[in-house]
């Protein structure tokens, strides 16, 4: 009876055990083995290097003139008949700006030298009497009072063709004053002179940059006046423009009592498109010093913070803070937050965050 239950028992196991192997494959079957995880980006490193930089200082200004002269009508009352200079012209010296009406000058001055010739002629008869005169001296056809009056008589003569002499230059110079010339090599800047107007003495018709020279007018705050010297370079920048050159040709020996600034006076080594009145900031290159520095690209800006992605062991995007210094050129300096020889994602940071797997590429 025992063999028989027994036997019954070893039969029934197979049954017993095939629903229990199922189970446990659909379980199986229900929760896969996990899938390697797939990186988010394939990345480059770059790391901080220590360069040496110009140690700068920051300011702004205006471009200005460097000289401006005021080109003046020297005689009056003469209509304008000619202007040949616009805004803008470069002009050399003694070039003809504008010319005046000169039909009553070349009048006067004819009146002036017909003036001269008369007296001349008198001069030179007056004199042959005096010689006559004393050639008589000590006969009795003559007495010393007409001596004296023949030599006067000469003499006034004379006087009168030295006055007639300085009249006829003085019209020459007025009918040379009717041509407007340009005191020195430059830059038209303003115009004011209108063709049919009558100039009075005095009046202003052009402005001129002499030499087409400008120069940046820097306000810098006292403290700060003692690190500047004549000859030092300077970066500038104006607005909307690119980078100039510049040396440093003054320092104003007085500060604004309202703004505590002191001026400095920096020659523009080519001005190119800048022009006088316009904003610019600039730097003032004082000595050079190690930084530590990454490429712009290496950095990312966010929420007004500045942020570089360091790789951990695991591959995976680590975002730190960083301190921004100055920049030059595509770089940037790390003031804070990243010491040199330490390596960081090259670019792409914006398609980055804080645990992202990642795989680096050579």
């Amino acid at each position: 009876m025992q063999k028989t239950s027994l036997s019954l028992a070893l039969l029934m196991l197979p049954v017993l055990l095939t629903p229990l192997a199922q189970a446990q494959d659909a379980k199986a079957g229900a929760n896969p083995p996990a899938a390697a995880a797939k990186p988010a980006l394939n990345v480059r490193l770059v790391s901080a290097q220590t360069q040496s930089w110009p140690l700068t200082l920051a300011a702004t200004g205006t471009l200005a003139a460097w000289q401006e002269v005021v080109v003046a009508s020297e005689t009056g009352g003469l209509r304008l008949a000619r202007v040949e200079a616009q805004v803008g012209d470069r002009v050399k010296k003694g070039q003809l700006l504008a010319q005046l009406g000169t039909a009553t000058l070349e009048a006067e001055l004819a009146a002036q030298r017909a003036a001269l010739q008369e007296g001349e002629v008198a001069a030179r008869d007056a004199q042959a009497q005096a010689d006559r005169t004393k050639s008589l001296a000590g006969s009795d056809a003559v007495s010393p009072q007409q001596l004296d009056q023949a030599a006067a008589a000469a003499a006034a003569a004379q006087a009168r063709v030295a006055a007639l002499k300085a009249q006829a230059r003085s019209a020459e110079l007025r009918l040379a004053q009717a041509q407007v010339l340009a005191p020195d090599d430059g830059v038209i800047a303003t115009r004011e002179a209108v063709l049919g107007a009558v100039a009075q003495p005095g009046q202003e018709l052009f402005r001129l940059i002499r030499q087409g020279r400008l120069e940046w007018r820097a306000e810098v705050p006292a403290p700060d006046l003692a690190a500047l010297r004549a000859g030092q370079s300077v970066r500038i920048t104006p607005a909307g423009g690119g980078a100039l050159e510049g040396r440093v040709r003054v320092v104003a020996p007085k500060v604004d009592a309202q703004t505590r600034n002191g001026l400095v006076y920096v020659d523009l080594l080519n001005p190119g498109t800048a022009r006088a009145g316009m904003f610019a900031r600039g730097e003032f290159q004082l000595q050079t010093g190690s930084v530590t520095a990454l490429p712009q690209a290496a950095v990312l800006l966010r929420n007004g913070f500045a942020y570089v992605f360091k790789v951990d062991k695991d591959q995976r995007a680590r975002q730190h803070k960083v301190e921004l210094g100055r920049r030059q050129g595509d770089a940037v300096e790390i003031k804070s937050g990243l010491q040199a020889g330490e390596a960081v994602v090259a670019q792409g940071l914006g398609f980055l965050a804080d645990g992202d797997l990642i795989k680096v590429v050579k």
